[in-house]
């Protein structure tokens, strides 16, 4: 029996598969990760990797798609069609990357050190958002929502710095404030960045 895609994408063991990678791609430099090792800590079989994957390249950039595509997405959706949609997206990344703490880590760890093959896919896949980011501050100039001015890779930065420091930074903030950075906490967190973030989008009077 042959199952739908839908089906395979929500398997537990390539859950398990995707976790155990994450993990150990995160502790170790890629070339000292097996298949074998990322196997037994998802409580696999090796093969599985095979099947759902291809090889161990394969896994690692489907690792990094996973996480990534579903905030890609949401730039050709109409979550950001007003200032006031930056709240959401970022309440949306904050909760995505609390279920893979570790991922931030390991964008940076790739982006930074250049350690493993991802280093051009992450590229590729940013590059997407740029592209689509810009489409969408276009988009809102033209709504007169943002100011005319904007540069859209200032607005990018900016954005990415909010969304990313509090992620990348949790443990320490957390050992700092003795206190989680719990679903409560960053929901707060997303309203106030979201804010910060429309206000300083907004135009002038004189626009």
């Amino acid at each position: 029996m042959i199952r739908a895609p839908d089906d395979i994408a929500s398997d537990p063991v390539r859950e398990r598969l995707l976790q155990a990678a994450l993990d150990s791609f995160l502790s170790d430099e890629y070339h000292k990760v097996t298949t074998r090792l990322i196997a037994e800590k998802a409580e696999a079989n090796v093969s599985m990797i095979r099947y759902y994957f291809g090889n161990k390249e394969g896994l690692y950039e489907e690792m990094i798609r996973s996480t990534l595509e579903p905030l890609l997405k949401v730039l050709d959706g109409h979550l950001l069609d007003s200032a006031d949609g930056f709240k959401d997206f970022l309440q949306m990344y904050y909760e995505t990357m609390a279920k893979r703490p570790e991922f931030p880590k390991l964008i940076l760890k790739v982006l930074a050190l250049n350690q493993g093959p991802g280093r051009r896919f992450i590229q590729q896949l940013l590059e997407r958002g740029r592209t689509r980011g810009t489409k969408k501050v276009q988009e809102l100039k033209s709504a007169g929502q943002i100011t005319l001015s904007l540069d859209p890779d200032i607005v990018r930065m900016a954005f990415v710095s909010l969304a990313m420091m509090p992620m990348l930074l949790k443990d320490i903030f957390e050992e700092q404030m003795g206190r989680p950075m719990d679903q409560a906490f960053l929901e707060k967190l997303a309203a106030f960045n979201g804010h910060l973030f429309a206000t300083g989008l907004a135009p002038s009077r004189a626009e």
